[in-house]
């Protein structure tokens, strides 16, 4: 039973309150004071109920007693208790030794990382635990500082943190009492480093999103990453599609779990299904090979350009998609895993299902959540942030002091329809940082091609008049075009003019089953 009274701060209350406790025989366990707030805290076991009839009254009646109330624990209770939670949660290991360098108390990641139970640990010097640093030495010099060092754990190399535990004494100083030990493996130690640097390469926060659409891509990202169903990311080439996946992947439960990539454009439909299921061995000189979806079991798979994938594999992406499961290429027996899918396509799908050039139900089967990504053209409010970035960082690798960007570069940047978008404008910011001599970026060190939505890209040092490059035109398309009709009435009735007219234009250019091959 424990007692929580509220009293004033005088001398000698609580020589009163423990003889009430005396006077009815009652064994007290414990006795806390709270000087700050004015409380005081007793600990004592059960009593009948009307011994503890008795005892309450007696207590109020104390002089400077305001109150008296039972309480479920005694605050040092409760913090010991919360101490051991949160120590028993901590992933990494935790020892805490005395003066003399025994062990008091040590979670259980510490335990398992000695491999030892815990009453195998306890009262056990630290010296035998922990090899590579001499505690004894270090708790018996002058200053005992925090140490960071290396140390041997079961054979092992470990990174320690050694800090030392003080007792205040006033006037006197401190009084060391032990010392708090966290040890962390090499591969622990990995994890945090790779969880640090993916927050800082592949988060959402690395996204800039300045423009009211991308932060309402962002937005809806943030919460599709939560969800389990396959992503679909649709955007032209060099809007950010992959960023957005892997940004996806690493604030969703499956963080810790691989990201594994697979571009569907790039591969062979052979190498792709081999890629992308593995295959099984028939001998020990043709052993079995994993592929990208078991590799990446429990984590997520990004599929890039699934557009592009051949019908044979989208009839097997299909199927696993359905129940989880596929089979290696060669193989018989059925693999199951647990991966999410996160496509991306610049194409148009619902189109190529029209065509029947893409599968109808693969179609809806990745299409659960979509993201679209609109071009950087529809985002201007994203360049400057962008490009101012990316000076940033090129300056920076290069080792020199970023340069300004000069405010009529800027508006032409935002007036450039950017055909390869961000990927574009990160190569053009590259190449004139590189080659910048002064402090200043203007228009005329991007060195942007005229790009038009209708015609492309221009060629902005032609040489000559319209007439002679209209000349250059029409000789360029007529020596593509000859092979395929190797004869000026041929020729003549694919274009849409006379005979005669293609055959002078034939001679001009001196095209011929000579001069082309046919």
């Amino acid at each position: 039973m424990r007692l929580e009274i509220h009293c004033a701060d005088r001398i000698g209350i609580a020589q009163e309150i423990l003889n009430i406790l005396v006077k009815y025989r009652v064994d007290l366990k414990g006795i806390e004071v709270d000087s700050v707030n004015c409380r005081m805290y007793v600990s004592f076991p059960p009593i009948e109920f009307e011994q503890f009839k008795k005892i309450m009254p007696e207590i109020r009646l104390i002089d400077g007693v305001e109150d008296v109330r039972t309480t479920a624990y005694l605050p040092s209770e409760r913090e010991h208790n919360e101490l051991n939670t949160l120590l028993s949660a901590l992933p990494d290991g935790i020892i805490s030794i005395d003066s003399k360098g025994n062990v008091r108390h040590c979670n259980d990641a510490a335990a398992k990382d000695l491999n030892m139970r815990e009453s195998e640990i306890l009262g056990a010097s630290i010296n035998t635990l922990l090899k590579g640093f001499n505690f004894a030495r270090w708790l018996e010099g002058k200053e005992v500082l925090g140490q960071t060092t290396r140390v041997e754990v079961a054979g092992e190399d470990y990174i320690a943190d050694i800090l030392p535990i003080s007792v205040p004494q006033g006037a006197e100083g401190d009084v060391l009492a032990g010392a708090v030990i966290n040890i962390k493996s090499q591969s622990r130690l990995g994890q945090q480093v790779s969880a640090f640097r993916r927050y800082g390469q592949e988060s959402f926060a690395t996204i800039h999103s300045n423009s009211t659409a991308m932060r309402k891509v962002v937005r809806e990202a943030r919460k599709m990453a939560q969800l389990e169903a396959p992503i679909l990311i649709t955007g032209e080439t060099g809007t950010g599609k992959e960023l957005l996946a892997r940004a996806c992947h690493f604030a969703s439960n499956r963080s810790i779990k691989p990201f594994i990539a697979l571009s569907c454009a790039s591969l062979p439909d052979e190498a792709a299904e081999s890629e992308l299921f593995g295959y099984a061995g028939k001998d020990e000189h043709s052993p079995s090979k994993r592929g990208v979806l078991e590799q990446a079991d429990g984590g997520t798979v990004f599929l890039d350009e699934v557009g592009e994938m051949s019908a044979q594999l989208q009839t097997k992406l299909l199927r696993f998609l359905q129940d989880g499961t596929f089979r290696k290429v060669g193989g018989e027996s059925e693999v199951k895993v647990n991966v999410r899918i996160i496509a991306t396509t610049q194409k148009d799908l619902p189109a190529m299902v029209q065509e029947g050039t893409f599968r109808e139900d693969l179609y809806y089967r990745i299409n659960v959540l979509t993201l679209d990504i609109a071009p950087l053209r529809e985002r201007k409010a994203d360049i400057g942030p962008l490009a101012e970035h990316f000076i940033q960082k090129y300056a920076h690798q290069t080792g020199q002091e970023a340069p300004r960007l000069a405010d009529s570069c800027l508006e032409f940047l935002e007036q450039y329809p950017w055909p390869g978008n961000v990927r574009q404008l990160e190569n053009a910011v590259y190449r004139a940082v590189s080659l910048l001599d002064g402090k200043e970026l203007r228009i005329d060190h991007m060195q942007l091609p005229t790009f038009t939505g209708d015609l492309g890209y221009l060629d902005t040092d032609f040489e000559g008049s319209l007439e002679d490059v209209v000349k250059r035109f029409e000789a360029t398309l007529l020596r593509k075009l000859y092979p395929a009709y190797p004869s000026s009435r041929q020729l003549a009735k694919r274009l849409g003019l006379s005979h005669t007219a293609v055959a002078n234009k034939l001679r001009e250019y001196g095209i011929n089953r000579k001069s082309v091959k046919v």
